[in-house]
């Protein structure tokens, strides 16, 4: 193995290699569908992603999962450049990274090393199956004009940092921030959305609903503070867009710009949530979870002619998990 490029994973029966070799890009994680299997219950069902560039170098890449990876004691939330001998902890599992070479890659301070990024811009992508959520403040505009500039930036500042919590303890990470709305993403297996997924997912969104909810009793507002989302899952690249100093891991295609005009969609469907017909299909994994949308075909902008969408109300949403929260089948 001195030769090539590897993971060193540590067992209780001695050190296990894993060749980084043959491919340009590794999932790790406790689902049978990663090219690393690792069963440690800590480690999520796809946790995280090795990948290489043209130009030698690997990224280590964290698909949200929910306890971490860490480099060198670190945790990372963007993709890093590993470094021959870097520690990785995945979980409460620890491997490896050696790249023997590529001697630019050599670190041995591994104390004070942090994570770096090539000067060029990298080619970093996969496809992978995802939901992706936008939610936004609505009247945004409204409520900045009539609120005093302190406190509105305690307002935003309460609910964005409340908000990224609750995304993170659903399994996702807010991908973006944008003005008054954030985008997050869930990444599925290969080929398919449990029904435990969904779930987590519109257990979040509920959440998020009460959190604004709860604002409006802490603060001086002119007018009730609501949000609004949409929801689309499908295959999306998952990639570097960004270069140098600068990188920018998100998501890109059409899955990802169908939420953001499913979640305008909201307003012209006068409700609080609208999903995409992928999504739709995946509720009837969750009892009668349906029924809470209704169908609506209409025309959506940069869209030739019409889509069907399906627009449900937070009401709804609510009444539904109150009803089934006891059943095995929205257990999370």
């Amino acid at each position: 193995m001195d030769k090539i490029p590897y993971l060193m994973l540590d067992t209780e029966k001695g050190s296990r290699y894993l060749s980084l070799v043959g491919s340009n890009y590794w999932t790790i994680g406790r689902s049978k569908d990663n090219a690393f299997v690792i069963t440690d219950q800590w480690i999520s069902r796809n946790h995280a992603m090795l990948q290489s560039t043209t130009s030698g170098e690997f990224y280590l890449i964290d698909l949200g999962s929910r306890n971490g990876t860490f480099v060198n004691g670190r945790r990372v939330s963007i993709p890093v450049i590993l470094r021959d001998s870097d520690r990785i902890v995945f979980g409460k599992t620890k491997l490896e990274f050696h790249c023997p070479k590529n001697s630019k890659l050599t670190n041995n301070s591994h104390a004070s090393s942090k994570p770096e990024y090539d000067a060029p811009t990298s080619t970093l992508h996969v496809r992978r199956l995802m939901s992706v959520m936008v939610i936004d403040i609505r009247n945004f505009t409204l409520l900045a004009r009539q609120l005093d500039d302190n406190i509105l930036s305690l307002l935003i500042g309460s609910w964005f940092r409340q908000a990224g919590n609750i995304i993170r303890d659903s399994g996702s990470w807010v991908d973006k921030y944008i003005g008054d709305a954030v985008m997050a993403i869930w990444f599925h297996g290969q080929k398919q959305v449990t029904n435990e997924e969904i779930a987590k997912i519109f257990k979040a969104i509920i959440a998020l609903k009460k959190m604004t909810a709860e604002l409006n009793n802490n603060y001086p507002l002119p007018f009730e503070l609501r949000i609004g989302a949409g929801l689309n899952t499908g295959y999306a690249m998952v990639g570097n867009t960004g270069s140098g100093d600068h990188p920018d891991y998100t998501a890109i295609g059409d899955t990802v710009n169908l939420a953001f005009r499913l979640e305008s969609a909201t307003k012209q469907t006068n409700s609080d949530i609208v999903v995409g017909d992928t999504t739709y299909g995946y509720l009837s994994q969750i009892g009668d979870l349906q029924n809470c949308f209704e169908k609506h075909i209409v025309q959506l902008k940069g869209y030739e002619g019409t889509r069907t969408i399906y627009a449900g109300n937070f009401e709804g949403l609510d009444n539904f998990f109150l009803d089934n929260c006891s059943e095995d089948r929205l257990r999370v």
